[in-house]
Parts: structure tokens; C-alpha cells; sequence
């Protein structure tokens, strides 16, 4: 038997519950928009963002309470926009968008579970429900009364709150350190770090469910291992749709990972040795916590977070790091790779990049490019046929998500986050 508690609400009445909190807002939009009330009977469309997060350990300090694991999973949704397709009029008119949709307050729980994210067999065991009552939502009305009239509203569901982990699991992917590096596109770890900007969007949910079914038809495939370059990691069947998009919040944590090893090198002149010993780099890394903690306050973090992230990506900090860094050049090139991630992130940070920082968003292609040929020359000795998942998305993706969503930042995971907090 498995050990697991879960509490969850039925989709329909979270989602009726969460509708009925939005009520006037809804009445306002329409007479905002001089809409006659009875004109929107039906025709309402609501698209709703959805997130799922484990949230580490959560065991009783003390007590004895029921034997759980130590783990917690939380699955959530925020209404993002509704709109309404009135009688007479060509398209349909937005009468509700969310203003933080990051918040942990537009974030609604619908289902807390003491599971370990890991643990898939028991995690589709508690979701398998939400799945199915999602798909049966898809194709069917809610019929709510909003205003003293009874009024039909269609849900479109767009699962974009998970970080890498979780979507590699829900989508039926390799695990991250697979040669399949992208959640977004087919493309191999080695042909990422030799062609870093230009990649679409390919894979999709109903892709990934047609390669599982194919290694289904053919489990001789699997033994002779031809299957991974047929399936292009997709190692089992998706469970559960997800969005291909890039998670805001993982992005940044991920990307400062990442500078913060390289301003380790740094400081070590990697790229004029080889292999450094283990002292070698816990020697650098003790003077990059040191200098960091002194010139920004900043205490060392036993994993990267986002307020760290945060911090660390900003032109004070690379200032900082300059100064224990015996070459001009490699100083220069420095503050100039962190000058063009300043200039991105922007990007995929704003809920609404066009309207908040539409400069940044025209030279974004130009500004990646720019970064990219600097990783291939400047930091050759750390990308010579690797890179890491999110530099990749960070680079290649972006511009293609925010050109079909409108944007990324919107979309993160960032509210349920800071609501299982």
C-alpha cells in the first residue's frame, strides 16, 4: 500500500469557486466594454494557467503525527484572462486579465499531496483524477450564474508552472542530464553548443504521446538501444499535457548557476590551464563567497535560489568578481557577457514584454547572438560541446515563445512557488 496523504478539490468546483471570486470584476469588464449584459449568455472563454511544484522537506519538526514522506507536491491554477465573444462582433473582447499573475494570491490550490516529486508511480496515482476531469472539461460547458444570469463559460488549460524536472517527468522525458537537452526542441547537448540561437519549437504533447506509442509498438527497439535516437528522449508515456515554454523563475536560478561557476574559473584562469584540482577550485570558489559577501552582503547558499539569482546577476556583483581578476581582457569580456544578460532577461522576466520593454525585445535575436559567440570564443574551455538546458532555452527559444504567448514571465511557476512557501 502506498503511504500518502493528499487533500484535493474537484476541478470543476475550484474552478466554478474561483469564477464566482472574479464575479464582479467580470460585470465591470462587460460594462467597460459597454457590453449588454444579456448579449454574454455564452461564449466566455477562460484560460487558466497551470502549476505544479515539489515542495522538498516538509516533515513534522516534532510530533507524531502519521507516517508521510518527508515530501509535499502542490498542484494549483490562476485564472490568467477571460474573455467573451459578443453577439455581433468579430473577435473576441478580453473582460478580465489578471494583474499579478505571479502572486501567491491569484494562485489557487487544488490539490496538496505527501508525495515525492520523484515517486511517479504514487504522483499519477493522485493526479491521474485531476487529468481526467481536465480532459472532460475540455470538451464540455460550465454553466455558472455571474450577475443574476446564467452564463456558459469554455476552459482552455495551459500547464506552464513547472520547472524542468517536472515537466521532464509529466511529458515522459529523459531526466535533465539527458543528451536530449531541451524540453522545446529535439536538438542533442553537442549540436546546442555548436549551433546555440537557431532552433524552433518541435516537440509538443501530442508528438511526445506518439513517440511513447511507438516505442510501445516496438520493444525491441528498446533492447537494442536504437530507441533513444528514434523517440529523441521521450523514455515513456506522457502523463499529463504541459506547455512547451521556458520557466521564468528556473531560467534565472539556472543561469546564475551557471555564471556563478564560470566566475569561479575566472578567478582560477581556467581558460590557460587544464584540469584543476578539487583544492584548486574550493580555493576559488572560498574567494568568490568571500569577495561576494563583502563588497554585496551577500551570504554564501548551499543551493542557488531566486532572491540569490538575483542579486548575483547584477552589474555590481561582476564588478565585484572583476576585481580578483588579474587580466584586463578577460575582465572586459566579463562585464560584457553579463551587460548582454542584463539586456535579456528582461525579455522573458515582464509580464508583458512588448509594452514593458520593447527595445530589449527588438534586439533580443542580436543580443543572443552576441552572447552566444562569446561563450564559443571568450569561454570556449566551459562550452566546447556542452552547455547547460537553460542557457540553451535561454538563447534559442525566447524570441519564437514570446512571439506565440506574448510572453514568458507571466507564465512562470513563480506564484505557486512562493504560495507552497
Amino acid at each position: 500500500p502506498v503511504e500518502t496523504i493528499a487533500r484535493r478539490f474537484r476541478y470543476d468546483a475550484a474552478l466554478g469557486a474561483a469564477l464566482k471570486d472574479l464575479e464582479e470584476d467580470i460585470m465591470e469588464g462587460l460594462k467597460e466594454h459597454c457590453l449588454e449584459d444579456s448579449a454574454c449568455i455564452g461564449g466566455f472563454r477562460v484560460v487558466v494557467k497551470e502549476s505544479c511544484d515539489g515542495m522538498g522537506d516538509v516533515s513534522e519538526k516534532h510530533g507524531g503525527g502519521p507516517t508521510v514522506p518527508e515530501k509535499a507536491v502542490r498542484f494549483s491554477f490562476t485564472v490568467m484572462s477571460i474573455s467573451v465573444q459578443a453577439e455581433g462582433r468579430e473577435e473576441a473582447i478580453t473582460i478580465f486579465q489578471e494583474s499579478k499573475p505571479n502572486s501567491e494570491l491569484s494562485c489557487k490550490p487544488l490539490c496538496l499531496m505527501f508525495v515525492d516529486e520523484s515517486d511517479h508511480e504514487t504522483l499519477t496515482a493522485v493526479l491521474g483524477p485531476v487529468v481526467a476531469e481536465r480532459n472532460a472539461m475540455k470538451e464540455s460547458r460550465l454553466i455558472l450564474s455571474i450577475g443574476g444570469l446564467p452564463r456558459f463559460f469554455r476552459f482552455h488549460f495551459r500547464g506552464t508552472g513547472y520547472d524542468e524536472k517536472m515537466v521532464r517527468e509529466m511529458e515522459g522525458l529523459e531526466a535533465s542530464g539527458s543528451m536530449y537537452i531541451c524540453t522545446l526542441c529535439d536538438s542533442t547537448r553537442v549540436e546546442a553548443s555548436k549551433n546555440m540561437v537557431l532552433h524552433s519549437i518541435t516537440r509538443s504533447h501530442e508528438e511526445n504521446l506518439g513517440r511513447a506509442m511507438k516505442l510501445e509498438d516496438q520493444p525491441l527497439f528498446r533492447v537494442h538501444g536504437g530507441a533513444s535516437g528514434q523517440s529523441k528522449g521521450v523514455s515513456a508515456k506522457p502523463f499529463m499535457e504541459t506547455q512547451p515554454t521556458l520557466d521564468a523563475l528556473h531560467c534565472d536560478i539556472g543561469n546564475a548557476t551557471e555564471f556563478y561557476k564560470i566566475f569561479q574559473d575566472e578567478i582560477g584562469e581556467v581558460h590557460l590551464r587544464g584540469n584543476p584540482s578539487r583544492d584548486e577550485r574550493r580555493r576559488w570558489r572560498s574567494a568568490l563567497d568571500k569577495q561576494l559577501r563583502k563588497k554585496m552582503k551577500l551570504k554564501p547558499v548551499m543551493r542557488m535560489n531566486g532572491n540569490y539569482a538575483r542579486r548575483l546577476m547584477t552589474r555590481e556583483a561582476v564588478d565585484a568578481v572583476c576585481e580578483l581578476i588579474p587580466s584586463d581582457e578577460r575582465r572586459e569580456a566579463l562585464k560584457e557577457l553579463m551587460e548582454l544578460y542584463l539586456q535579456m532577461k528582461p525579455v522573458w522576466r515582464a509580464t508583458c514584454p512588448a509594452k514593458e520593454c520593447p527595445d530589449q525585445l527588438c534586439r533580443y535575436s542580436f543580443n543572443s547572438q552576441r552572447f552566444a559567440d562569446l561563450l564559443s570564443t571568450t569561454f570556449k574551455y566551459r562550452y566546447d560541446g556542452k552547455i547547460t538546458n537553460y542557457l540553451h532555452k535561454t538563447l534559442a527559444h525566447v524570441p519564437e515563445i514570446i512571439e506565440r504567448d506574448g510572453s514568458i514571465g507571466a507564465w512562470a511557476s513563480e506564484g505557486n512557488e512562493s504560495a507552497s512557501k
